[in-house]
């Protein structure tokens, strides 16, 4: 290790020395009354300073740049399996996911105070799916996702559509409570949608419901608004898939339902749904 850590050394001054740095001190040493005395340069040196100026910077060493997260859709993570999974068996392998993520410790969730993995929801041979970003307080602690207050507007808004919560499948981003119900990182989205992608290719759902902003980002693998992602059909394993407000935002301004009606009608048209009649 102090080998590779003295390459590194070296590269970083290699790459200030090309800058034009070439003085360096000891902390505490005063460079700013050696400035001060220094005699102003002479001519010739002035303009070969403004050649260095004019000359292409050198590209920093790859150890000083911070990796960069990329996003992917969820239609480029990997190819459509090539055998479906037939309805009699799809329990059994969401089943099988579930086992496969186990007590899981693969991103910083895992120590930042969760208590319990939600995994899923639902019929496993439901023809829509809803996605949000993360579990809650509630969520965490029962182990299902949304059946706080904004899963209750959200079974609202499916029984608004003609459906009951069990012809639904619900899951998340994220299946570990991101810390003050923050947003999660990238680390921990793109370390946790191996597991979705797998639920919505044994689920095989007509339709995909994308929950706000943060579901849409990681399931399209684009950071556009929701106005830019909400009234036209994308794709996503096959499936449609329609972005619409997560319930969550709903609750805190309601004057937005309406818009979110107008998103779910247009799922409703495509599947030919049709909302119960008022007694």
């Amino acid at each position: 290790m102090a080998g590779e850590a003295e390459q590194q050394l070296r590269a970083y001054v290699e790459y200030l020395r090309d800058i034009g740095v070439h003085d360096f001190y000891r902390q505490g040493e005063s460079v700013v009354a050696a400035a001060l005395e220094a005699p102003p340069p002479p001519v010739e040196a002035a303009v070969m300073a403004q050649e260095v100026d004019d000359a292409p910077v050198p590209a920093r060493p790859a150890f000083l740049e911070p990796p960069i997260a990329k996003l992917v859709s969820f239609d480029n993570l990997a190819p459509l399996p090539e055998s479906r999974v037939a309805p009699a068996h799809k329990a059994d392998a969401l089943l099988a996911i579930k086992e496969d993520i186990g007590d899981c410790t693969r991103c910083p969730l895992a120590y930042a105070g969760r208590r319990t993995i939600v995994f899923g929801d639902g019929n496993p041979n439901a023809r829509l799916m809803f996605v949000g970003e993360g579990p809650g307080a509630d969520e965490d602690t029962s182990g299902i996702p949304f059946v706080g207050k904004a899963g209750q507007l959200l079974n609202n808004m499916i029984q608004a559509m003609g459906l009951k919560r069990e012809e639904v499948y619900i899951a998340n981003i994220v299946k570990c409570r991101p810390p003050a119900n923050r947003v999660p990182e990238p680390v921990e989205a793109n370390t946790c949608d191996q597991f979705l992608l797998r639920q919505i290719d044994v689920v095989q759902p007509q339709v995909v419901v994308a929950l706000g902003s943060t579901a849409a980002t990681y399931l399209l693998g684009v950071k556009l608004s929701l106005s830019a992602l909400r009234g036209r059909w994308h794709s996503c394993r096959g499936a449609k898939l329609a972005v619409t407000y997560h319930p969550a935002f709903l609750l805190r301004d309601p004057r937005m339902k309406s818009e979110a009606w107008k998103d779910l009608q247009i799922v409703m048209k495509e599947m030919g749904l049709k909302a119960p009649s008022k007694a």
